[in-house]
């Protein structure tokens, strides 16, 4: 049989050829041999023919439409490919399955571990009904009946306790809302940073309202209010029971506790607008309340002013006993200050910045006791206030003489404060001496560390990296320095190696002076005398009272924890204030620093607003 070889050659097929497959390979392979040699083929043709793989050339080339690549590029190319993707797939599963293991967060400063305690002693110290989630397990319910009946003073249930004891005191309870307020304005970011915004808002609350109890709140003019509530007079040898002479539970307490009330109380009247006036613009966000506290703020400050002006402590009073105030004026010039931030009313800058007030207030001279800022003076604290006001809006005439003072004055505060001058003694262990070695030093102190701290904090928001003592130039950092060794010295470096802090590291004083937390809660009431036996144990209280900053030690550093000698275990509510206020400032990230803008929130435009350009003329 023959078959047409397409190519121009015969080819016989013959079926019953015996050859063998072999031998019909080496013929093909001749005729295609034969077939090339007689004409080149195209591709197509050459792609026709099947020779043995093994004796067929690859191509070495590779198209790929837009280019022409060597094959072995290409192989090793698309096999990288293809190992990387496999090795990336692999690497992905692992990563999915495999547990996740988060880095921790960087452990809370010293700083902010005390803060958390110290805002746990207001806690301690509330009176009357307590939320559910006081978190104080030893603390109930205590005077809800406070009041004086057939009065508008007959509901007084609320606020806090001012220290050991049971008393009520207006006067120091009002200047440690303010402080507490004061630092949430300035430091807010740093209280959300610590979780504690929430808690410290609870704690200022819960203060304003009963604030708002010891005076006629919804009236324009008042011509009285509540100063006390609760007696401590042990004098001429009173066995009368009361808050001083009993030691007993506030929970137990079934005495009666006397109102005392006060028309002539500058001082009082001042402080406690300035904290109604300092709570509103902590709560500006809630208006309502905070248009009732200014209410408030401004019916006080007009009493204080206008009707009431004197001394809230008169000779012969308790009041005169415990928290003596010394004038007003301070209080003036301070109350002012905290009305012109929450109101925005010029009125009351003129009445801040106006020199007849700061004379008065001690503003222009010295004094063994000038810049210690306390409960009783103000001075160096609104000072600093107003000093705010200059370094951040700079309002100019006819306010800038009084406020150049004032930061003058404010620099050499804090340049009595630096170790290398004597204005204060310091004890060995470093301890600064502003109650020149009387007892109970703490709480000035801790006033000083913050003020330095904020006055710092102030400059560095301004963008001055620090001030002059006379001549030499000093940095914002030295006076953190200063504010940080004095806080560390309270929170054990010291020689003592003791925490004054109670609750905070290991050594901390046991028989703090306190009696809710020196009786244990074991279902037992107490009578007036029956709670001596726990005044006079030498064993260590069966309740920590966390967070609370005792009196502190003596001009040697010296201190010895006995529950009956109050001037060293004694703690109370305006020096915790400072001490929040302190701790706050110190914590967290340097770089965070205050807020500028939220305590001006009320203050309007300083200059008019320029008046639009005119339209564009038009022929």
């Amino acid at each position: 049989m023959y078959g047409r070889d397409p190519w121009g050659g015969p080819l016989e097929i013959n079926t019953a050829d015996s050859a063998t497959d072999d031998d019909r390979s080496r013929n093909l392979q001749d005729l295609d041999r034969a077939a090339l040699s007689s004409r080149p083929l195209d591709e197509t043709q050459q792609s026709w023919l099947l020779g043995p793989s093994g004796e067929q050339k690859k191509k070495k080339y590779v198209d790929l439409g837009c280019v022409i690549v060597s094959r072995k590029i290409f192989i090793w190319t698309v096999g990288t490919l293809l190992v990387s993707g496999l090795l990336a797939g692999l690497i992905v599963l692992i990563v999915k399955t495999v547990p996740r293991h988060h880095h921790a967060k960087a452990p809370p400063d010293n700083y902010t571990l005390a803060l958390h305690k110290a805002l746990m002693f207001f806690n301690a110290q509330k009176s009357g009904k307590l939320p559910k989630h006081n978190n104080v397990s030893w603390r109930g319910n205590s005077c809800v009946k406070d009041g004086d009946p057939g009065t508008m003073f007959k509901d007084l249930a609320g606020g806090y306790y001012d220290a050991g004891d049971a008393i009520k005191f207006n006067f120091p309870q009002s200047f440690a809302m303010t402080l507490l307020s004061w630092s949430v304005i300035e430091y807010s970011a740093k209280y959300e940073a610590a979780g504690e915004l929430a808690h410290a808002k609870e704690l200022i609350k819960w203060g304003a309202d009963y604030f708002l109890k010891t005076f006629n709140h919804t009236a324009d003019t008042i011509d009285m209010m509540v100063s006390q509530v609760g007696s401590g007079d042990t004098a001429k040898g009173s066995t009368t029971p009361n808050d001083h002479y009993c030691w007993t539970r506030p929970e137990d307490i079934d005495y009666k506790r006397p109102v005392t009330t006060t028309g002539s109380c500058g001082d009082l009247a001042s402080e406690m607008a300035a904290a109604l006036a300092a709570a509103s613009i902590v709560f500006k966000d809630n208006k309502a309340y905070s248009q009732k506290l200014v209410h408030g703020a401004k019916t006080l400050f007009t009493f204080g002013r206008e009707r009431g002006r004197g001394l809230y402590s008169a000779p012969g009073s308790e009041a005169s006993v415990f928290y003596n105030s010394t004038g007003y004026w301070d209080e003036y010039v301070w109350g002012a200050a905290w009305m012109y931030y929450a109101t925005g009313n010029n009125s009351y800058l003129t009445l801040a910045t106006h020199p007849t007030l700061a004379k008065h207030a001690g503003a222009f001279w010295g004094g063994p006791d000038y810049g210690v800022f306390s409960w009783d003076n103000k001075l160096a604290g609104a000072q600093v206030l107003l000093t705010r006001l200059r370094l951040f809006l700079s309002p100019g005439y006819p306010y800038e003489e009084i406020l150049r003072t004032f930061q003058n004055q404010t620099s050499i505060v804090m340049c009595s404060y630096l170790p290398i001058f004597t204005t204060f003694n310091r004890t060995k262990g470093g301890l600064i001496q502003l109650n020149h070695g009387r007892p109970q030093p703490l709480q000035y102190v801790v006033n000083a560390a913050f003020l330095a701290t904020l006055f710092s904090d102030y400059l560095d928001a301004a963008d001055t990296p620090g001030w002059y003592c006379g001549p030499n130039f000093y940095s914002t950092d030295v006076l953190r320095d200063f504010a940080k060794f004095q806080v560390d010295y309270i929170l054990g470096k010291n020689p003592r190696k003791m925490s004054y802090v109670t609750g905070f590291g290991n050594h901390y004083p046991k028989q703090v002076h306190h009696r809710a937390a020196s009786i244990p809660k074991n279902k037992i009431k107490y009578n007036c005398k029956g709670g001596w036996k726990w005044r006079d144990s030498k064993k260590p209280n069966p309740n920590i009272i966390e967070g609370a900053m005792v009196a502190g030690p003596d001009k040697k550093d010296g201190f010895h924890d006995v529950r009956s000698n109050y001037n060293y275990t004694e703690p109370t509510l305006a020096g915790n204030a400072g001490l929040v206020f302190a701790l706050v400032g110190l914590s967290g990230d340097k770089s965070v620093g205050i807020d500028k803008n939220t305590i001006f929130s009320a203050v309007p435009p300083m200059f008019p607003t320029p008046p639009p350009p005119p339209a564009p003329w038009k022929p």
